[in-house]
């Protein structure tokens, strides 16, 4: 028997700012909509060129702050984030404890591999969450995720649906230029992607999505599973 929910979405990323960068907007507009969404960071980016482990974690509280959404993080190793057991158990833990109806993860293809290692764990981790005799001995409840889905950070592959961000696309660049460490140069700054118009070339992503798709501005998603339209799709009532 699948567990009740208690909150709506659990996004994992695998550093701080990779989930504002994939989903930003569509967090944005689930919580105006009375959502429950928690972020969970797998490490605390200790290996980034750019900023330190407090810096980051300040940007981190602000980014989500201005979501609107509480924001965990785990310890484990940036730049380690291998297939092991201890590190699955621990996204485990955290997907028990919130028991979210949806998980979102990075897209595995993507240029930096934590990002695609975050979403092997954590799809061991969704699917083990669920196996109620897995862990038994330490007292968690299974709960079984009603869909996991998977976000864009530095791709622009053909997504398999879209979210309308254009109310919220704002709120999504807030977040982001929170991140003053990443996205912004100073005199102390390492030359990295991110600080070369990173925001900008999201910002494009989000609107080319949102013209393919009719709107100003969208967020695009990958599944595995097909997605079940329960509507009219003529638009009639």
């Amino acid at each position: 028997m699948t567990s009740k929910s208690n909150i709506d979405i659990l996004a994992f990323g695998a550093h701080a700012d990779d989930v504002e960068i994939g989903m930003g907007g569509t967090i944005a507009k689930y919580v105006q909509q009375g959502k429950n969404i928690v972020i969970c960071d797998l490490t605390k980016a200790e290996m980034s060129s750019n900023g330190t482990v407090s810096i980051r974690q300040e940007e981190a509280k602000k980014a989500a702050d201005i979501l609107g959404v509480k924001r965990i993080s785990l310890d484990l190793p940036d730049r380690g984030l291998y297939m092991k057991a201890e590190y699955i158990n621990q996204i485990i833990a955290i997907i028990r404890r919130y028991k979210p109806a949806l998980v979102f993860a990075p897209f595995q293809a993507d240029r930096h591999p934590d990002h695609g290692n975050c979403a092997k764990l954590v799809e061991e981790a969704v699917f083990s969450a669920g196996v109620r005799k897995y862990m038994e001995a330490e007292g968690s409840d299974h709960h079984r995720v009603k869909n996991m889905y998977y976000y864009m950070i530095n791709g622009f592959h053909k997504p398999d649906f879209v979210v309308d961000i254009t109310s919220t696309l704002p709120r999504k660049l807030d977040s982001l230029r929170a991140y003053v460490s990443q996205f912004e140069k100073t005199e102390v700054t390492v030359e990295t992607p991110l600080v070369n118009g990173y925001i900008e070339t999201v910002e494009a992503r989000e609107r080319m999505f949102g013209k393919e798709a009719g709107v100003a501005y969208a967020e695009g998603f990958m599944t595995k599973k097909p997605l079940l339209i329960d509507a009219d799709l003529l638009g009639e009532n």
